[in-house]
């Protein structure tokens, strides 16, 4: 038997408790982990995805998962840069930055996965190309929202394209604002595209891409022991072995999880982005 406690702890964000089978005697470290998702979408929605996919993780380790997320990305990154999260799913460039300090280590990403940045309008617009924006006010996440934000930005500012940036704080609110016509376009990525509302997605169309690099990393931090870390990566690896491991993954778009190493990430260092140096420095003892 299991039952699930939902708590809300604070306005900033919400905690899920997931309580589970009871723990192995034997199982070394924590035995209650909390897992924050980067709040690409509104909490409720997060909530109503992860706490399925933790609970199951939970299931088969023997470990409790408190699902977490924050108001926004500043405020995520705020926490990561404070190793509030045991582990947690950041995206590419705040695992190159939180790695370093406080300490996060990648052991997983999604399956068959390399994550690009696009720029969507309304489906009924005249926009062609990107050179039309110049002097625009386009939607955006947040600064540090590597695909939607950082490669999307660069990309106008390579090609001489001034824009005037506006952070509405989730990808969802990104193409909600575009799909009302609050601004001509906005950055985003093609996994958060496909599960926001189909009300909004239809009014949407995909006017440019950047380059692939890799996904979204799972991470620990380094205050987690090695064996919960292996066990957890174990049973995140099966899932697209299970009906209702598939199941509960195919909800977020993910084909399946695989492991990963801190080197994986090279390719984002390589583009030497310092958006959050501050942040980390100011975390330090």
């Amino acid at each position: 038997m299991k039952t699930r406690d939902i708590v809300l702890f604070a306005p900033l964000f919400i905690t899920l408790l997931v309580s589970l089978n009871p723990v192995n005697s034997q199982a070394q470290g924590p035995t209650t982990l909390t897992f924050g998702v980067v709040p690409q979408q509104a909490a409720s929605k997060l909530a109503r995805l992860w706490t399925p996919i933790l609970a199951y993780l939970g299931e088969q380790t023997g470990y409790q998962f408190r699902f977490k997320t924050a108001r926004d990305i500043p405020t995520f990154e705020k926490r990561l840069a404070e190793g509030e999260y045991d582990m947690a799913y950041m995206n590419p460039y705040h695992y190159t930055v939180f790695h370093r300090q406080p300490g996060y280590v990648a052991f997983a990403m999604e399956k068959d996965k390399k994550i690009r940045g696009i720029i969507v309008v309304r489906k009924d617009s005249q926009y062609k190309d990107l050179t039309e924006f110049k002097d625009q006010v386009l939607a955006f996440p947040s600064p540090a929202a590597f695909a939607a934000s950082v490669l999307t930005r660069a990309q106008f500012a390579k090609i001489g394209i001034p824009i005037k940036p506006k952070y509405v704080s989730s990808h969802d609110s990104v193409y909600r604002t575009v799909a009302k016509g609050l601004y001509p376009a906005g950055g985003g990525v093609m996994r958060t595209l496909k599960i926001v509302d189909p009300a909004i997605s239809k009014q949407l169309r995909v006017l440019w891409t950047t380059r692939f690099y890799t996904p979204h990393a799972i991470a620990a931090h380094q205050r987690i022991p090695a064996s919960v870390v292996e066990q957890t990566r174990r049973a995140m690896g099966e899932m697209d072995q299970n009906p209702r491991g598939r199941e509960l993954l195919e909800a977020v778009k993910f084909k399946g999880i695989v492991p990963a190493r801190d080197a994986d990430w090279d390719d984002v260092r390589a583009l030497g982005i310092h958006l959050l140096d501050r942040l980390v420095k100011s975390h330090r003892k």
